[in-house]
């Protein structure tokens, strides 16, 4: 019985190419061989003779390759260096995130190419390029303030510390809603899932401080966070410390306020502070605690009907303190990883 080829999977269609030649080269009649199979006669001679140029590698199974690109490898680089780092206003777009649209028009702007969306969608994948959540960075930041903290600033006050025994801490404030966006879940297409969740909107904030040996401290509070709350926050934090401690704080202006100064040297070096450069928060990694706490907290598992979010917030921030690894994971982040060094 006659069986068309084309209805073959790839697997099933190199077996029985390999086999074929294998039989043949065994000393059967290539007819009788092919016969078997139920495919064209001249088949098998096609086969014989890529195994004769290319060995049993040529009878394996590849894909198709398609067409030709229209873009040759100069102008695929182009387009990764045009797409990373940057971003479409650079360009002369109005919006701010790539998509594959705006790509295509780029190209058929400068390079006079015109290609499709899914084309585009497979020169991205071939110049790994993939679709990621940008993180947010403000027009302020001062790239050479940031680079000399990393560089000489954090370096130096690493040295001071053991120089006087004292421990490195990063703190950070971070405010939390009930009604934060839901992570995704899986539903029947076309059918949104509905998640019950409490109606109530409540927040809470929270202050905590990491170092890298994976101690942490929390507290949370309600209200907008002012001088005389954080000297409140200070106290507790420092309460059953031994060691002098250096911490790391952003510009809050609760954290730069006269009073926390006058309060800091009425401690005698017991307690120093030190500020990050403006705008950058991704050198702190208590930022990724904070972030840690958002993906597994009410995003992920909303809030119970009557479940208080002071009490969940409370219990989250104690897992992470009974779980030093994880703390000290946070370090390993590639944009703290100056700590590291």
């Amino acid at each position: 019985m006659r069986i068309d080829g084309r209805t073959l999977t790839h697997a099933a269609s190199e077996t029985i190419r390999i086999m074929a030649v294998r039989r043949v080269k065994e000393g059967e009649q290539p007819s009788t061989v092919i016969k078997s199979y139920g495919l064209c006669r001249t088949t098998v001679y096609k086969w014989l003779r890529a195994e004769a140029r290319g060995g049993e590698a040529a009878l394996t199974a590849r894909k198709a390759s398609g067409p030709p690109s229209k873009l040759n490898p100069k102008q695929k680089q182009q387009v990764r260096r045009w797409i990373c780092g940057k971003d479409p206003r650079q360009h002369g777009f109005d919006f701010g995130l790539w998509t594959r649209k705006i790509v295509a028009a780029l190209i058929a702007q400068r390079m006079k190419v015109q290609l499709g969306v899914t084309s585009v969608g497979r020169l991205l994948a071939e110049l790994d390029i993939t679709p990621q959540k940008p993180l947010r960075r403000a027009y302020e930041r001062d790239p050479v303030a940031i680079e000399q903290w990393k560089r000489a600033e954090y370096p130096a006050l690493e040295k001071r510390a053991r120089r006087r025994g004292a421990d490195i801490f990063f703190l950070d404030e971070a405010g939390i809603r009930s009604d934060a966006p839901l992570q995704r879940t899986w539903g029947a297409k076309g059918q949104t899932p509905v998640v019950a969740t409490s109606g109530q909107r409540q927040s809470v904030n929270a202050i905590s401080a990491v170092n890298l040996l994976g101690a942490f401290w929390y507290n949370v509070y309600t209200g907008r966070l002012n001088a005389h709350q954080f000297i409140a926050f200070l106290k507790d934090f420092l309460r059953y410390r031994r060691r002098p401690v250096f911490l790391v704080v952003d510009r809050h202006p609760a954290h730069i306020a006269k009073l926390v100064a006058e309060y800091v040297q009425s401690l005698r070096g017991r307690l120093e502070l030190h500020f990050l450069p403006g705008y950058a928060p991704d050198l702190n990694p208590d930022e990724f605690v904070w972030n840690h706490l958002r993906q597994k907290g009410v995003s992920k598992t909303p809030l119970r009907q009557n479940e208080s979010l002071r009490a969940r917030v409370e219990a989250d921030l104690a897992a992470i303190h009974a779980d030093p690894p994880l703390v000290r994971s946070v370090f390993r982040a590639p944009s703290v990883a100056y700590i590291m060094d």
